[in-house]
This record gives structure tokens, C-alpha cells and sequence, in this order.
């Protein structure tokens, strides 16, 4: 799930790359299911994932520069050494250059040249400190505010654009909780001694940030008390990430004159001139005890806390982009502390990740030119249309849905629009001016050009057709708002899609997770909302009842799964994805079934490696979730991850599936059979 306009748009998985390329290593397998990675010593009833994954995971440590490594960390390496031979290409100073490519090019340039960065140190930012450092009065305090929220750094809260969620038709304005430097609200609240120490270690970061700013010591710790004091005030006011994936508990409209009622200490009319919207009628507030918090912070907290503050979170946010004692301070942090990380990754491949953040439909746009022909595209949409074929078939065969509920879910999956490979028209990046020499400004510029393009549609008639991830992303997502389900190109290969691989492979993978986006129109989340995006109630209260009964069971089923031996799941976090999950598994099954049938395949017959088409199935889907991770990022991900890891991802949705236990020969009572209990919605 990544968070998007107050909801939460379903995301496939981590955020890994190049059609029909061989994975280094595997070379000698065929397409499809690697028959390297299983260990034979391992019972498939008993743990599949290790049976599936065993041998991967004693021949893939993790890199140096990276907290995890996975299939799809092997699918973004390649992505990005694609992108990296663009890029380089692209930055020569060649005339022939298109204005696309002299803009991606200049822009990789200006990140490469790290003598120049490393010679301007704390120049780039010196103007906005000193900025800060004037604050004497409360009027002061909006415009400083407004300054870093335009330039990325989103201090005290959020504002963006999104469509109303109950008249997807019209844009909205939307105020959202934000302002943390720790990855949320528990890790300011919780007392144990893991959260206290990192607590101590987030202080220590800020407090080498101010230190290299010139602070002496009694200074920086002054300023990061100060700092810590306001964000525990923001945390406590937030809310938690299982109350928001209700999206009524995130919508509030309201006018602007409502507003300054209910948040006076803040300037709404003022604040919206400021940072350059079109006028604001109607706004959304996500959180009204979080828009009453600023109130009150914003004229109670004294000026010394706001400037220590905002001090903070400017060199926080600016750092990545600045000399190495910055990059250094800012890795240590967030990347080997919080990740496990041991070093950060080379310049080259940060460089090619801040190019497709901020240049990404234009990166992108030579990506798909290079590596997704046309055939792709076609190919890719016939897989989504026989899965969605088969959710047809059992949203029609479920027993426990009345029929009236029946029709309108039928109706919505007949409204699911397919988004493949890339936008049909592409994002024009002519206003914006990257230099090929000043690396912080362009981050800056390109910062402020795609926040404007976002506030600008404050007013205008929603885009149903806008993407929410850059084509070369090795990911898929559902966005309940647009009923739409998209599938960059940076995912249409192996190991979830080739070509030369069997129907088997490829329905495991690529079909499982076709299955998987549509599926979360109707999990916790997307059941919520109508065909047209609307939030709207389908259901009929006897549905509704056996849909959350059913739900529950998943809730209950993957919080008994844990992670460093003693952390829990939390089981209404993980929910949606789970959901989609168990869904994707049995969609892409039946579909796959009904290709079989029509090549005149016996499923049950061995081929492959010895294996059935059906235990390629799912040995092809239990593969895609091969991974290693250090501690900190499986304690980061089970607190802050909507998704489980992928041990669960494969253990819990397989031993919930009749037909897995069927395929392997698995007995009752095995590990991997639930039997009775197993858990079922789609």
C-alpha cells in the first residue's frame, strides 16, 4: 500500500525492471520456475516457502548496500543498470539530444558531479537557514512553513491535491497529518527499549546535522529537545495506521470558513495563497484532532522550538542531496540504523533513483522506447483479461453473497479500467529547468514543479487516466478512486512474466499478480468504494456481515505470525493486502485451468523438472517471495508495512488453498493444510 490523496492505493508489493532478460546466475534454468532455488530436503507440506526458496536463500546474501535482498531486488538491480546506460547516454552533451533527453541527461550529470557538490558543502542551503534563523514573530512562522513545504520539505503537515472520495469527480484540496522524522506516530509513543534507543539515535542524527551546521554542542542539544518536544506533540495527535485504512475516518469536508473554526491559530487563506493554489472552496481534513493540534501549536509553542525545529527538518530533508558529511550523517540514520543497511549504495545508483523521482514519465518515456515493443503491451493485457474473467466466474459462483450484492460486484469488475506498461499521454516537463551543474537546485526546482502540477488541479475535473507510478517501476497497484488497476512496465518480466516461459510460470507470477490488484477492489478498502470511485455502500447488510466475518479470519490467521522471534503481525495493517493475496492466488489459478483446458494439457501430468503444471504454479509464485533481511528492516516492515513478509505471503495464503495441498499430495493435519479453518473472501 502507499499512501495517496487520504487513502491508501493497493500496491502489489515492495517498490522494486527488463522484458524477457535472464536473471545473472540463472542463466542455465529455462524460463520460468528456477529449479536451483528449491531444497528437495524440505517437506512442501510442511514450510513451502523454504522448500520453494531454500537453496535461494543460502546462495543470495544481502549486498553490502542493501537492507534486503529478494526477486524483486534482483528485478530492480537490473532495472536500474537498464536505466543507468540511459541515463549516461543521455548526460553526454551531445546536440543531437532531444529536450527529453537533455533534461534527464543534465540532470544525472549534476548528480554525478560530486566535486562540485562536495566543494559548495552547506552553500546551497545556507538562504533558508538564515531564513529560519530571523524568525521573531508568529507572523513569521506561515511564510517560513510555506517556503519548506515548496521545496519539499513537508514540516507541521500535508497539503496536495485529490478527488473528493464521495464526488470523484471534482478535485479537492486535501490537509493531511505529516511533520514526523521518524517513519510514524508509534515510534514517538511506545515505550519498550527498542523504540527508546531509536528515539536516542534519531536525536544523535539531528544533533551530528546541527553539529555539522556549525551548533556547538550545548546548542544542538538545545535544538533537538526543542525539535523532539514538537513532533511528540504532532505524534500524539496523529492518527494510527489501522484507524486510517478506514477512509470515513479520513474524510472530513469542510469549507474554508469551517476550517479557520475549527483550526483558528492557523491562516487558511493566507496559507493556500502562499503556496499558489487555485481558490479553495472545500477542503478534505483527514484528521480533525490533528488540524486542531496545529492550531494550537502553531500559537502556543514558543519561537525558539518552531526555528529548532524547522532547522532540523530543513537539513534532514536536504541532506541526501548535499556534500558527503551530509549524506554520511543522513545514511547512518535512516539507512543502517533503521535498515540494517551496512553501506550505502554507489552514487550512480542514488542518482538513477532521484532521476526517476523527479523526472520519472520522462525517464520513463525512454525506457518503454528501449525495452516494452508494442507486443508486450497486448500480450500483458490478454493475461489481465482472462484473470478478470475468472474473478467474473467467481463472483458468480460464491454461496455466501445474495444476489443483489452479487450484480453490483459484477458490475464494479466490468467498470475495472487496465492501465499497461505506460501512460497513453506523457507529462510535459518543458517548464522545467534542470541545470547540469547545480544538483541541489534541480532536486529544488524539480520539487516545486511537481508539487505545482499537483495543487493546480485544485478545482478541475479529476484525471482518470493520471499514473501514480513511473513506467519503469517493478510494481502494480489498484486505485479504488479510479477503479483502475495499472501495471508499470518495470514488472512485465522475469520472474513474473516471459514469454518463452510455460503457462504455469507465468500464471504463478504475472497472472497471481494481476489476480492479486483485482482483488482489492473489493478488500477491506476497495469494497467501500462504487464502480465510478465514488465511496459508496453496495452491500446488503447480510453481505456486509459474512464479507467482515470472513475478513476477520485473516486478521486473526496472520497475527500469529512473527518476525526476529517475538514480533507480531498486525493483522488488521496487513489485512487488504492479505486479502488480495489469498484472492490473486485462486483467480490466477482458475485461469490458468482454463488455458490448460484449451492447449489440452493435463494438469496433473509431470513435465518440467519433474513437476506438474500445477506444482510449477506454485512453486513460480512461492519463488517471486525468495528473500533475505536484515533484523531492522523486518522490524521496520512488520510495524510500518501494510504487506506481510514474504515467508507469510506464500506459507499463509497456501495453506488456505485446497488446491496447493491437492497439487503436492499434502495430507490432512500437514503444516500447510488448514483444512476447516482455512480462511476464504473471493
Amino acid at each position: 500500500m502507499r499512501h495517496l490523496r487520504g487513502l491508501t492505493v493497493a500496491v502489489f508489493g515492495l517498490a522494486l525492471g527488463v522484458m524477457g532478460w535472464t536473471v545473472p546466475g540463472h542463466g542455465a534454468n529455462p524460463p520460468g520456475v528456477d529449479l536451483k532455488a528449491i531444497d528437495t530436503h524440505i517437506n512442501p507440506c510442511s514450510d513451502f516457502y523454504m522448500y520453494a526458496c531454500g537453496n535461494w536463500k543460502k546462495t543470495h546474501p544481502i549486498p553490502a548496500d542493501e537492507p534486503m535482498w529478494g526477486r524483486f531486488n534482483e528485478l530492480q538491480q537490473r532495472n536500474q543498470i537498464a536505466l543507468r546506460k540511459i541515463l549516461e547516454q543521455a548526460s553526454r552533451p551531445n546536440p543531437h539530444r532531444t529536450p527529453i533527453e537533455r533534461k534527464v541527461g543534465n540532470f544525472y550529470a549534476a548528480c554525478m558531479n560530486t566535486a562540485r557538490i562536495q566543494h559548495l558543502g552547506l552553500a546551497p542551503l545556507k538562504a533558508r537557514l538564515a531564513a529560519i534563523e530571523s524568525l521573531r514573530s508568529r507572523a513569521q512562522l506561515l511564510p517560513l512553513v510555506t517556503r519548506l513545504q515548496r521545496h519539499g520539505t513537508m514540516v507541521f503537515f500535508r497539503l496536495y491535491s485529490g478527488p473528493d472520495i464521495k464526488n470523484v469527480e471534482h478535485v479537492i484540496a486535501q490537509i493531511d497529518q505529516g511533520g514526523l522524522g521518524l517513519p510514524s506516530r508509534s515510534y514517538y509513543l511506545k515505550t519498550d527499549a527498542h523504540s527508546v534507543k531509536l528515539r536516542r539515535q534519531y536525536e544523535a542524527y539531528l544533533t551530528t546535522l546541527l553539529r555539522l551546521a556549525g551548533r556547538n554542542a550545548h546548542q544542538a542539544q538545545t535544538e533537538v529537545a526543542a525539535t523532539m518536544r514538537l513532533e511528540m506533540a504532532l505524534a500524539h495527535a496523529a492518527r494510527s495506521h489501522v484507524y486510517r485504512r478506514n477512509p470515513v475516518h479520513t474524510y472530513h469536508m469542510m469549507t474554508v470558513a469551517r476550517l479557520r473554526q475549527l483550526a483558528p491559530g492557523w491562516a487558511w487563506p493566507r496559507y493556500f495563497r502562499a503556496m499558489h493554489t487555485p481558490p479553495v472552496g472545500e477542503v478534505n481534513v483527514a484528521s480533525l484532532r490533528f488540524a486542531k493540534a496545529i492550531s494550537h501549536l502553531a500559537q502556543t509553542e514558543p519561537l525558539s522550538v518552531w526555528r529548532a525545529y524547522l532547522l532540523a527538518h530543513a537539513l534532514s530533508a536536504a541532506a541526501p542531496y548535499l556534500s558527503h558529511p551530509y549524506v554520511a550523517a543522513n545514511f547512518h540514520f535512516y539507512g543502517q540504523i533503521l535498515s540494517g543497511q551496512k553501506q550505502n549504495q554507489p552514487r550512480w545508483k542514488r542518482c538513477v533513483r532521484y532521476a526517476d523521482g523527479d523526472l520519472g514519465m520522462a525517464l520513463g518515456r525512454l525506457y518503454v522506447k528501449k525495452y516494452f515493443p508494442p507486443v508486450a503491451k497486448a500480450r500483458a493485457l490478454r493475461m489481465v483479461r482472462e484473470i478478470q474473467a475468472a474473478l467474473g466466474r467467481d463472483l458468480a459462483s460464491l454461496k455466501w453473497l445474495t444476489p443483489a450484492t452479487r450484480q453490483k460486484a459484477i458490475y464494479k469488475l466490468h467498470h475495472i479500467a487496465n492501465m499497461i506498461g505506460y501512460p497513453d499521454k506523457w507529462r510535459n516537463y518543458a517548464p522545467l529547468h534542470i541545470s547540469r551543474t547545480a544538483f541541489f537546485a534541480d532536486v529544488q526546482r524539480a520539487g516545486i514543479f511537481n508539487l505545482h502540477r499537483n495543487l493546480v488541479k485544485i478545482g478541475r475535473p479529476f484525471d482518470r487516466t493520471h499514473w501514480q507510478m513511473t513506467p519503469p517501476t517493478v510494481n502494480a497497484y489498484y486505485d479504488p478512486n479510479q477503479n483502475v488497476i495499472v501495471f508499470p512496465a518495470g514488472i512485465l518480466q522475469p520472474p513474473f512474466y516471459n514469454y518463452k516461459a510455460d503457462p504455469a510460470s507465468n500464471f504463478g507470477g504475472m497472472g497471481m499478480v494481476i489476480g492479486h490488484e483485482n482483488t482489492h477492489g473489493f478488500d477491506d478498502q476497495g469494497s467501500r468504494f462504487g464502480p465510478h470511485g465514488n465511496l459508496h455502500n453496495w452491500w446488503t447488510p447480510s453481505d456486509k456481515k459474512n464479507f467482515d466475518q470472513r475478513e476477520d479470519c485473516f486478521v486473526h490467521e496472520y497475527a500469529k505470525f512473527t518476525v526476529n522471534g517475538n514480533l507480531h503481525l498486525n493483522g488488521r495493517l496487513t489485512l487488504g493486502e492479505n486479502t488480495a493475496d489469498n484472492g490473486g492466488i485462486r483467480l490466477a489459478y482458475m485461469a490458468l485451468l482454463t488455458e490448460l483446458a484449451r492447449d489440452h494439457v493435463n494438469p496433473n501430468q509431470p513435465a518440467g523438472g519433474g513437476y506438474t503444471p500445477l506444482q510449477r504454479y506454485f512453486l513460480s509464485y512461492g519463488q517471486i517471495w525468495c528473500e533475505n533481511a536484515t533484523p531492522q528492516i523486518k522490524q521496520l516492515l512488520a510495524r510500518e508495512d501494510p504487506h506481510s513478509p514474504g515467508r507469510f505471503r506464500v506459507n499463509g495464503v497456501l495453506e488456505n488453498f485446497g488446491a496447493f495441498a491437492r497439487a503436492f499430495h499434502c495430507g490432512p493435519g500437514s503444516p500447510m493444510v488448514a483444512g476447516p479453518k482455512a480462511c476464504r473472501v473471493w
